[in-house]
């Protein structure tokens, strides 16, 4: 069994990203400058966007954190999205999500400029992904991509089966794993809370993509020996004899299902670093797209 270390790859990610950002520096050219917009106090959020501000400065990008309170109108916050979208020092930014309830996700995340949506989440990127055509990703399935590649994993003609249909991860990461390339060119099932036969069709599968945000979901009895598991779920359990009253698991019954598995992802430490080294990944493309 090997763990599959996003933790490990995507400190290499930034390294390789800081060599071309410090020859960015001795051209004298412009750096990539990531922004963020964070709407309210949401704990997750607030850490979320804070590694992410951490992350630019330590490999030597420009950021920018934009934190408006809870009661931040719909209008304005998109006044805020067209300012950034117009402004030509910003090469990319994200909206954090989830927004308070009072704002329309849809309208806000349709109104940002494609060309900088290193998110990935516009139509405009997501058709394009869809399409095999250059395009962002969003972060966290480009993030799994790239681990299964630098890992070599074994995709080609495998059966992959995906849990969770969301537009972030389930649905971008079963098109990604049935493209042509390496990895890719995989038989990719995409099961969901209603499908009926689950169990019947992860023991089928050689590779296993959970991202269904259930604790310990996926057990041993429902997997095959040699698997691959990608586990992108990350909840918080409470626990009072824990120091910080909760721990932190993911989808995958890990202890047990670790003893069956050929390469695993563990959480955290897998999946979630990979998705902040992507999303700079995207801003460095970003930038060289404006520039050419």
């Amino acid at each position: 069994m090997e763990i599959l270390d996003g933790k490990k790859i995507s400190n290499q990610i930034k390294e390789e990203i800081t060599v071309e950002v410090a020859q960015m520096k001795e051209r004298g050219e412009k750096v990539p400058h990531l922004a963020a917009v964070l709407v309210g106090n949401d704990g997750a959020s607030l850490t979320y966007v804070g590694s992410k501000v951490r992350s630019c400065k330590k490999i030597g990008f420009e950021s920018t954190l934009i934190h408006l309170p809870e009661e931040t109108t719909e209008e304005d916050l998109l006044k805020q999205v067209h300012q950034l979208n117009n402004d030509p020092a910003i090469d990319g930014y994200i909206v954090q999500l989830p927004l308070p309830k009072h704002i329309d996700e849809e309208k806000v995340l349709m109104a940002v400029d494609p060309d900088k949506d290193v998110d990935g989440f516009h139509p405009t990127n997501f058709g394009k992904m869809a399409l095999d055509m250059e395009t962002f990703i969003s972060a966290t399935p480009f993030g799994i991509m790239e681990l299964l590649k630098r890992y070599n994993v074994d995709t080609e003609g495998k059966h992959t089966v995906v849990i969770g249909r969301s537009h972030i991860v389930g649905r971008p990461i079963s098109i990604l794993m049935s493209q042509k390339g390496k990895p890719g060119n995989s038989t990719v099932t995409l099961a969901h809370s209603r499908t009926k036969n689950l169990k019947e069709l992860t023991l089928q599968a050689d590779i296993v993509i959970s991202a269904l945000g259930v604790p310990r979901f996926l057990k041993a009895d429902m997997v095959k020996e040699g698997v691959t598991i990608i586990d992108v779920g990350i909840t918080r359990v409470a626990d009072d004899t824990k120091e910080k009253g909760y721990y932190i698991t993911g989808d995958v019954d890990f202890d047990n299902v670790s003893k069956k598995a050929s390469f695993i992802t563990p959480v955290p430490g897998g999946v979630g670093p990979m998705t902040i080294a992507m999303l700079l990944k995207n801003t460095l493309l970003a930038r060289e797209r404006h520039n050419n």
